[in-house]
């Protein structure tokens, strides 16, 4: 079964960047988007989609349904989209957190019309089909978790992950729960430590003339502290208790940091932080 109709639910940042890799990778179909009037307007202004459609009249038309919502929305659709999506269909999402989400898909779908859990590892502080760009996952990380062992062995499922590839992105084959471990550790804690530092300077150096004293190291650990909390509150109530063990480890290297300060102790810390970076820094 081809590709020829895709639904893009929810056309923000993530779903509108789909919507326009998709076309600048040389998809020729048609692309339908699920969202508020004012988002689907701005939607195809940008050229994200060709049309906007209701939820009820979009979905049996696709071969590919992409929900690109908050993970509360996802949790709430997947049972009427398993119940309109037509037969040979896949349905994936965009959620950056996995393990909720396919267990309620595990629920909802059987062997046809297909489902197969998604996180592209690409975004930005804003949201907003405004800010969408075609080059998003360009060399991104795309995890793909299915709700069984491996992806099901369908044909639309093999186009589906050719065109994660054509539009830049590298798949990697991720278990539910193993994602939202990785994910706690990679994504959530950094964006907690850098909320907490620019709330816990923001409190104690309020002066703006004072906040002129800043290297670019406070500006680099800071970037992510202008992310919304709508786009974080339901990452935060998915995942929460592996984000604390991993707070709660981060709060033991601190500490450890804290007491070693005035030794030499603290020179291994700086190499195993070098050693990381280097590691991320490093092309794929």
């Amino acid at each position: 079964m081809a590709i020829e109709t895709v639904s893009i639910v929810g056309v923000g940042l993530i779903g509108g960047s789909f919507g326009l890799a998709l076309r600048a990778a040389g998809f020729t179909g048609r692309i339908i988007g699920v969202s508020s009037p004012r988002t689907i307007e701005a939607a195809l202004e940008r050229g994200a989609i060709d049309e906007g459609r209701p939820l009820a009249e979009a979905i049996p038309w696709s071969d590919l349904v992409y929900l690109a919502q908050p993970i509360s929305r996802i949790l709430e659709v997947l049972p009427e989209v398993s119940r309109l999506a037509r037969a040979g269909a896949l349905v994936t999402d965009a959620g950056s957190t996995k393990r909720e989400i396919v267990e309620r898909a595990r629920g909802c779908f059987a062997d046809d019309p297909f489902f197969v859990g998604g996180h592209p590892m690409a975004g930005k502080e804003q949201r907003g089909v405004e800010r969408a760009e075609p080059d998003l996952f360009a060399s991104a990380t795309y995890v793909l978790s299915p709700p069984g062992s491996d992806l099901p062995d369908a044909p639309v499922v093999d186009e589906f992950v050719a065109w994660i590839g054509k539009i830049g992105a590298h798949v990697v084959l991720l278990p539910a729960e193993a994602h939202d471990k990785v994910v706690s550790w990679t994504s959530h804690l950094p964006q907690l430590l850098s909320t907490a530092l620019a709330a816990s300077v923001g409190k104690r150096i309020a002066r703006k003339d004072l906040l002129r004293v800043a290297g670019p190291g406070l500006r680099d650990m800071t970037r992510l502290a202008e992310s919304p909390y709508e786009m974080w509150k339901d990452i935060l109530g998915t995942n929460t208790s592996e984000i604390e063990q991993a707070l709660d480890r981060y709060i033991e290297e601190l500490q450890a940091l804290r007491n070693d300060l005035a030794s030499d102790q603290v020179e291994q810390s700086f190499r195993d932080a070098g050693q990381l970076r280097r590691r991320l820094s490093t092309k794929r």
